[in-house]
């Protein structure tokens, strides 16, 4: 094991190519500073395949321990997932610590998460991730030696080890679970509400927690950094129509997620999942804007939200020549791309105008006279309308004042309704002389 220093790692980063899953130099170098290093130099090269014992040849990894004692490194980063023998062999041999992708990636979220759910979340993606590294963990204690008094405890210490990760990782998922139940209330009552709910999603530091701040007026944290913030966020947001919204800020994709991390985070992502539309925010300054498209739409397919309608939002064209704030529709009119600056506010009002178009408020608030034997219809106006009030009078009749979407109306077909507010009498046809008794 490998001491962390106080002051700023000085960092190697390896970055091999080889003929496909290729992940990005650039964003290697992102994440080696979002994690606090400081990358000192950059060792590339290619090869067919990795190497099963140190995954970069035998030249290279002369190459790499040279540079390391040059610059006195402290630590190596990797731009590919390392085996777990493959790791212990380059820490063996370099002399410092080895951090694969993953690993890196788990640290940025280790500092990163600040809430209750986020550091267990964390923490079990951490768990997952070592529980893969024991093996061999005590080689010092598995000699095994003839004769009394010579047989190490090796073994014993091993199992020992894996049944107490075991045991840790199985107490955070039953808590996990909790948080995962209260969220799903949390959604179910905002679906019984007939809230509509807006997930921003994307690539991170494409300016989902900036445009999130601008549209609620929240205060979260939002930098220049990958995963900036970790935690997911909900406010909810009143339409210029006086529809009132909930959105939802997301923690960012990156390129190939680590599949612990889309297990960790589980809940948090199926904020994306079940949202009645996504947001895709896209960094309109980035170069390689259409791979990182493809990369956030691959990991919505993962988490079973690409489904979902989804609109795309051009964030950052303050930093464009000549791109003013506009919405691109298809051959339908229906929305499909707006183009704004979440910084400096260009075109919000066009995303506000456009979400207004979606999610038009079609509530009506209604008093109803129920028999006694209509208890089946209340039962169904409880699943799908906001109750206001109730009152049972001394012949078991109810009288509800509940706030109903115009489409659930049929329900009231054979109900005494009337209206609150301005608009007709919903039943006008239903005969008020017919007392409830």
């Amino acid at each position: 094991m490998f001491d962390r220093p106080d002051s700023g790692e000085r960092a190697i980063l390896v970055h091999l190519t080889f003929r496909s899953g290729q992940e990005d130099l650039l964003e290697l170098k992102e994440l080696a500073k979002s994690a606090g290093t400081d990358p000192v130099f950059v060792i590339t090269g290619s090869r067919k395949r990795p190497d099963s014992k140190y995954f970069v040849g035998k030249g290279k990894l002369e190459e790499l321990k040279a540079t390391i004692e040059s610059y006195e490194a402290d630590v190596v980063l990797f731009n590919h997932p390392l085996a777990p023998s493959q790791e212990r062999n380059l820490e063996e041999y370099l002399g410092v610590r080895v951090v694969d992708r993953n690993g890196l990636i788990l640290d940025i979220f280790a500092q990163r998460a600040q809430s209750f759910e986020g550091k267990l979340q964390v923490e079990l993606a951490q768990l997952k991730h070592l529980s893969t590294r024991l093996v061999r963990g005590w080689t010092h204690l598995e000699r095994q030696k003839g004769g009394i008094g010579l047989r190490g405890p090796g073994e014993t210490q091993l199992e020992t080890d894996r049944r107490l990760l075991g045991l840790r990782i199985k107490q955070i998922q039953q808590r996990l679970d909790k948080v995962e139940k209260q969220r799903h209330q949390g959604r179910s009552k905002r679906k019984k509400a007939e809230i509509p709910s807006i997930s921003l999603v994307g690539y991170t530091n494409a300016g989902k927690s900036t445009l999130f701040n601008t549209l609620t007026g929240a205060d979260i944290y939002a930098a220049d950094q990958l995963f900036a913030t970790l935690d997911p966020t909900l406010r909810s947001c009143q339409l210029p129509n006086s529809t009132e919204i909930v959105l939802a800020d997301t923690v960012g994709f990156i390129r190939h997620l680590p599949h612990e991390l889309v297990a960790a985070f589980k809940s948090t992502l199926q904020e994306a999942s079940e949202a009645d539309l996504l947001l895709h925010v896209i960094d309109a300054n980035s170069e390689d804007r259409e791979e990182i498209i493809n990369q956030v739409n691959q990991v919505l397919e993962d988490i079973d939200a690409d489904k979902i309608r989804q609109i795309e939002i051009y964030n950052k064209i303050d930093l464009l020549e000549n791109i003013q704030p506009h919405v691109d529709r298809d051959e339908s009119g229906n929305a499909i791309r707006v183009w704004l600056s979440a910084e400096t506010g260009l075109g919000i009002e066009l995303l506000f105008e456009v979400l207004a178009e979606l999610f038009s408020s079609t509530k009506v608030k209604i008093r109803c006279y129920l028999r006694p034997d209509q208890g089946s219809v209340k039962a169904k106006l409880f699943t799908c309308a906001k109750i206001i009030n109730e009152h049972i009078d001394d012949f078991g009749a109810y009288e509800l004042v509940i706030e109903i979407d115009a489409r659930h109306l049929g329900l009231l077909k054979e109900v005494k309704t009337e209206t609150i507010a301005d608009g007709r009498s919903i039943a006008p046809d239903y005969k008020r002389r017919n007392k409830l008794s």
